[in-house]
Formats: C-alpha cells, structure tokens, sequence
C-alpha cells in the first residue's frame, strides 16, 4: 500500500504562482511514475502531468511551459509548480502514484483557486 499526503496549494491571482507537493511512503517499491491531475467543477479528472523513476516528464498541452513537475528522491516527494496561473487552472489538484496496475493511489485532493 502506498500513501500520499499532498500540502500547498490556496488562492492566487492570475499571473500568480503556487506549488504543490506530494509525499510518498509505504510500499514506494510498487511506483513507476508519479503525477498530478486535477478535476475542476462539473468536468472529469484529467491529468496535469507526470514523471517516471527516470525522471522523464509528460505535460498536458495546456499547461506546457507554465507547469513544472519535479522530484525529491532522497524525500520520496514529488513537485508541483505552477506558474503563470490563469482562471481555467481552477480546480481540485490530486497527486497519483503509478503501479503495475495503473494509477492506483492518489493523495486527498488541494483546491487551487485562480481568480481574475
């Protein structure tokens, strides 16, 4: 079993910046990757962005280039910073960590709240 604990996170102005961040303990042994995904008002949860063991990192289009997801290995905790923050970044913010079967543990959730 493996548990997150996610901290960061609150209300900015657009333009503004916040990070979250995410840390892993239990069986780390079973992830391959981490991620972030977020789920705003009515829509589904999509991913945000992830990064592998190896530290390879996969953004989704619309945060490329404002978003960066970083690891701290010696503290098994994974990085969220958000920069350039627009309204459309509001949402619920959920750390995941990947397994053998897919995206099976998942933090308890950070509202990110950007306003105008």
């Amino acid at each position: 079993q493996v548990h997150l604990v996610q901290s960061g996170g609150g209300s900015v102005q657009a333009g503004g910046s916040l990070r979250l961040s995410c840390a892993a303990s239990g069986s780390i042994f079973s992830i391959n990757a981490m991620g972030w995904f977020r789920q705003a008002s009515g829509k589904q949860r999509s991913l945000v962005g992830s990064i592998t063991n190896g530290g390879s990192t996969n953004y989704a289009d619309s945060v490329k280039g404002r978003f960066t997801i970083s690891r701290d290995n010696a503290e098994n905790t994974v990085h969220l910073q958000m920069n350039s923050l627009n309204v459309e970044d509001t949402a619920v913010y959920y750390c995941s960590a990947r397994g053998p079967l897919g995206w099976a543990w998942w933090g308890q959730g950070t509202q990110v709240t950007v306003s105008s």
